[in-house]
């Protein structure tokens, strides 16, 4: 069967598609972006790309005319603070292109929904879902609460608090019930319901079998790693101050703590396991789920990342604009150096950022990280999904990449954090040399000021990491 994957550059999508191509579809993958989206090694002949934004409804022309079934995997609560709105348009035309099509079912990844009163996370979520199933096919919503798994932002964030204070004092929201579930379990229940007819025009929570606090889940996590944790629940924490405790204390974005500050204080516990005897599934329980969740994060193996999305940006890019870099009225800083081993010289600069530093003045970076992140950027907290492997879209700390290509010794970045202009990095072995560029784009006067102040420390930042590299 061909399979229509939207959010294929998401958390969820990039361990969902595998899964797919081993059941045996053929699986078109939707990106808004086709230069942040990278087919994984030996899916090839299962897998095509289309370049879609669901936001323009005349793009989804490129759809092709054969969908037999679709995941609707788009969330957008995390890239603006009005992204209700947004959601609706984005449901609707998904909708719309469906209904065009020979589409038999629709999946669709939501919350838990339950309560009465709902955040304003959640009730977009839910008014999704009603869009969704105005529809000519059939609709089946999941409806899932925390997701536990490595590089999930829900259990980044439960990480971020255990491993960084051994002393919380935190929000009474921490006393909200929550039914967890491994991300492996999720993928379980979203694969093996596709062509389901007993979950056709239906919708289901899924969870793991324990019901626990948010107090309880981080006392939880430090018992699995072995540390002793206080927390102490005041009264008197906001919401606004809880939002701006998450973002400074962990690596979410501030967009994304607000929202799931505002779904905290609602419980998210299933109605029942009917899906999990429809489809003889056995879920994790949570400590089961924390230990295999470490135990991958010990061995670098992360299959995807929340931060590798571009909810993780304090904008939204088209990354495609950026690829080719300017030059008229730039500042650029350009420097070369004979390299020593080629090969050497590529796995350096692919190893670049995250726990490996940026190879000279680590603290010079470290600055700028905690400069740009008071003044609400992304900073250094984003760090890399992997320590070797770097592809097209992925999170470099306060960098993204626009272009990776390790055969010809290429890597692009383009800046995300908090600038009066846009910047670039480029490292390119030309020859024997390896050629490392800085591009500056200012914006007004503020830009060329920026420039001329920060200019001086290029000799010790740019020339030391070149050094570094070819070394």
């Amino acid at each position: 069967m061909k399979v229509l994957l939207t959010g294929a550059t998401g958390y969820i999508g990039k361990r969902l598609l595998p899964q797919l191509v081993d059941m045996g579809h053929s699986v078109v993958c939707s990106v808004r972006d086709r230069n942040r989206f990278s087919i994984p090694e030996g899916l090839e002949s299962k897998v095509s790309v289309v370049e879609v934004d669901f936001l323009n409804a005349a793009t989804t022309s490129a759809i092709p005319d054969d969908i037999d079934a679709a995941y609707y995997l788009m969330h957008s609560m995390s890239t603006t603070s009005s992204y209700e709105e947004m959601e609706r348009e984005v449901a609707e035309n998904f909708t719309q292109a469906m209904n065009k099509r020979p589409v038999e079912q629709v999946v669709y990844l939501s919350g838990i929904v339950n309560e009465q009163s709902l955040s304003r996370h959640l009730s977009s979520r839910k008014a999704v879902e009603e869009i969704l199933e105005n529809g000519e096919f059939h609709l089946t919503t999941l409806r899932a609460g925390i997701i536990i798994g490595s590089g999930s932002a829900s259990f980044e964030i439960i990480r971020d608090l255990v491993e960084k204070l051994p002393v919380m004092i935190v929000p009474k929201w921490l006393h909200t019930k929550s039914q967890p579930i491994a991300v492996s379990d999720v993928i379980k229940f979203l694969s093996l319901t596709l062509f389901n007819e007993k979950t056709y025009d239906r919708n289901f929570d899924i969870g793991g079998p324990d019901v626990l606090s948010y107090k309880e889940m981080l006392l939880g996590y430090a018992e699995v790693r072995g540390l002793r944790r206080t927390i102490k629940v005041v009264p008197v924490m906001t919401p606004k101050l809880s939002s701006y405790w998450l973002y400074f204390v962990t690596s979410t974005s501030y967009n994304l703590a607000t929202a799931l500050v505002s779904s905290m204080k609602v419980e998210v516990v299933c109605r029942n396991n009917e899906l999990s005897q429809i489809l003889e599934i056995e879920p994790l329980s949570y400590f089961e789920a924390l230990k295999r969740t470490t135990q991958q994060i010990e061995t670098h193996f992360i299959q995807s990342s929340w931060k590798d999305s571009l909810i993780s940006s304090s904008s939204e890019l088209n990354l495609s604009e950026f690829v080719k870099v300017p030059t008229f009225g730039c500042f650029v800083d350009q420097r070369k150096k004979p390299i020593k081993n080629r090969q050497r010289t590529i796995e350096r600069i692919w190893r670049i950022g995250g726990e490996n530093g940026w190879y000279a003045a680590n603290f010079l970076w470290r600055i700028r990280g905690f400069l740009d992140k008071l003044a609400g950027g992304v900073g250094l907290r984003r760090g890399r999904t992997n320590p070797d492997i770097i592809h097209a879209g992925d999170t470099v700390d306060f960098w993204r990449v626009l272009l990776a290509d390790k055969e010809n010794g290429r890597l692009l970045l383009f800046a995300e954090m908090k600038l009066p202009g846009e910047a670039w990095l480029e490292f390119r072995i030309k020859d024997d040399y390896l050629v490392q560029t800085a591009t500056f784009r200012p914006k007004g006067l503020w830009g060329r000021m920026y420039w001329i102040a920060v200019f001086p420390l290029h000799g010790v930042v740019f020339k030391g990491m070149l050094n570094k590299i070819t070394s």
